[in-house]
């Protein structure tokens, strides 16, 4: 049977776990690189934000192999550091967007939408890899949440990046860097109300166990 512990402990199902989370901390961590090497370049704050997301994704799917095979409790501590993270992180956003609007930027359209659309391609891929997880755990229902806000917030970048070209303005990309710090905050707070029912459900259970 698939949930009966190997030699090491390990069941067939974890390992899975382990494989789908190593395959979207590789992707997601690409997508870090090339969305925030283009921002940097392309002066994107939406790429910036889409870049430090994917960042922070990395590390919270970093932080979610250490809970496979582990306790409800600790994945419920995974998913809370994985929440105050992306408020963090979304903080962050806001400041580098007020920095930009007063010392002025100078985004470039065409970079926006090309590099939000290979980041929403290999954000389906990664949905795929989550989709037959995402119920097995609060870490990696967290982890779906994160990939689900990324391909709203790409979607967001490529309109974002339209606006720019059109208008020549900077305005579109600094818009969707306030949105994009919003979507984060609302994944945050999901995640981390997440983590406080399975924590809760964890304690629940252990106290009817001991009765």
């Amino acid at each position: 049977m698939s949930d009966v512990p190997e030699t090491d402990g390990i069941t067939k199902d974890d390992r899975s776990e382990r494989r789908t989370l190593i395959w979207v901390l590789l992707i997601n961590f690409s997508q870090a690189l090339l969305a925030g090497i283009v921002g940097f370049i392309a002066q994107s704050t939406g790429l910036l934000g889409a870049g430090l997301d994917n960042l922070g994704d990395s590390f919270v799917y970093f932080a979610s192999l250490y809970a496979v095979g582990r306790s409800a409790t600790a994945k419920s501590r995974v998913a809370k550091l994985s929440g105050f993270l992306l408020v963090a992180m979304a903080i962050g956003l806001v400041i580098d967007v007020i920095r930009r609007f007063i010392s002025g930027s100078d985004p470039v359209g065409w970079a926006m939408i090309v590099v939000a659309i290979i980041n929403a391609a290999t954000n389906l891929v990664c949905l795929r890899l989550l989709r037959s997880h995402r119920k097995e755990g609060v870490h990696l229902k967290a982890s779906w949440i994160f990939t689900t806000n990324d391909m709203i917030a790409n979607l967001g970048i490529v309109l974002s990046g339209v606006a720019v070209i059109f208008f020549q303005s900077q305005v579109p990309d600094l818009v969707i860097g306030v949105l994009v710090a919003g979507i984060v905050v609302k994944g945050g707070f999901e995640i981390l109300s997440e983590a406080k029912d399975a924590k809760k459900s964890d304690r629940t259970y252990s106290e009817g166990a001991v009765k």
